[in-house]
C-alpha cells in the first residue's frame, strides 16, 4: 500500500532532478556576468543583479515542480475510491475519530462502562516504514546478486527462482498507545501494541497513577514517566495473563477490525496532509 505510492512519487522527481541537474545555475549566472561591462561589474552586482537575485532565479521552476506534483496527487485521489474498511469502521464502530487537519496523530476514542479509551497513531511511522523498506529492498538486491553471481545457473543464463518459488511481502505494521481510564479514579492502564496483518499485537503494559504520563501528551509528562516503575515486560508475564489481556482489549473493540482500518486510515491521511502541504508551499513561494 505505502510502497506503491511511494514508487509512484518517486519516478517523476527522479525524472526532474535529472533534468534540473542538466541545467546549472551556474551556467545561467555566468551568463549574466558576461553581459556587464568590465568597468561598471562592480556597481552592476551591488545594484541590480541584487534586486533581481533577490526575487529568486529558480522560483518559477519550483512553482512549476509544485504544481506538477499538486496535479499528481489530486489524479491519485480522483482515481482511489475510499477503502470499505475505512467507510464500515466509521459507519459500525463505536469509536469516535478526532483527526485535526495539520497535525501527525490521530486519536480513537470511546466509552466502555465507566471507563474511558483513546486509541491514539500516527502518520510519521509512515517515513520510519518507507525507510526500512528501502534499506530491506537494498539488502535483498545485494543479497539476491550475491547468491547470483554464486550459482552457476545463472552464469548459463537460467532464471534463479525464490527459494519458496515465489516473493514474500511484509504487512504493514504501525504503532498503537491505548489509554483505558476510569474518571473519578487514580491510574490510568498504558498499553503499547503493533498493528500487523490485521491483527494487534501487544508489546508492553504499563500502569501510572498520573494519566497524563499514560498519554505523554507534553514533555513534563515524558519526564515523570522516566522515574515510574511501569511494570515487568509483557512478554515476561505468564502466558495465561497475556491471552486473557488480549481478550480484554478485543472486548473493548481494540480488534482485527481496527487493525485493518488504521494502515488504511494512515495511507488516506498521509496522502491528504502531503497535498496540503504542497499547497502550502507553492502559495508561499508564489506570494
Amino acid at each position: 500500500m505505502f510502497s506503491v505510492r511511494s514508487l509512484a512519487r518517486s519516478a517523476p522527481l527522479a525524472v526532474a532532478r535529472l533534468s534540473t541537474s542538466a541545467r546549472p545555475l551556474l551556467t545561467r549566472q555566468s551568463a549574466v556576468l558576461r553581459t556587464i561591462p568590465a568597468q561598471s561589474q562592480l556597481s552592476a552586482f551591488s545594484t541590480s543583479i541584487l534586486r533581481k537575485a533577490a526575487s529568486g532565479n529558480v522560483d518559477g521552476e519550483l512553482i512549476s515542480k509544485l504544481k506538477s506534483e499538486i496535479e499528481f496527487e489530486n489524479s491519485m485521489k480522483e482515481n482511489e475510491a475510499l477503502p470499505v474498511s475505512i467507510k464500515d469502521f466509521l459507519e459500525n464502530s463505536p469509536f469516535e475519530l478526532q483527526d485535526t487537519p495539520g497535525m501527525q496523530d490521530v486519536a480513537l476514542t470511546r466509552t466502555f462502562g465507566n471507563e474511558k479509551i483513546t486509541v491514539t497513531f500516527s502518520i510519521a511511522d509512515i517515513a520510519s516504514m518507507d525507510n526500512e523498506m528501502m534499506e530491506d529492498d537494498q539488502a535483498l538486491s545485494d543479497e539476491d546478486g550475491e547468491l547470483l553471481n554464486d550459482d552457476p545457473r545463472s552464469q548459463q543464463g537460467e532464471e534463479v527462482e525464490d527459494m519458496d518459488g515465489e516473493s514474500a511481502e511484509g504487512g504493514v505494521s504501525c504503532r498503537l498507545n491505548i489509554v483505558v481510564e476510569k474518571p473519578g479514579q487514580k491510574g490510568a492502564l498504558n498499553i503499547e501494541a503493533m498493528v500487523q496483518d490485521a491483527s494487534v499485537i501487544v508489546e508492553n503494559m504499563y500502569f501510572y497513577q498520573d494519566p497524563a504520563i499514560a498519554h505523554s501528551s507534553n514533555a513534563d509528562a515524558v519526564h515523570k514517566g522516566r522515574d515510574v516503575y511501569p511494570g515487568p515486560p509483557f512478554g515476561t508475564l505468564d502466558e495465561d495473563l497475556q491471552l486473557l489481556m488480549e481478550q480484554y482489549l478485543d472486548e473493548r473493540g481494540i480488534n482485527s477490525a481496527l487493525a485493518v482500518f488504521v494502515p488504511d486510515y494512515m495511507d488516506l491521511k498521509e496522502q491528504k496532509e502531503y497535498l496540503t502541504w504542497l499547497n502550502n508551499v507553492k502559495k508561499f513561494v508564489d506570494a
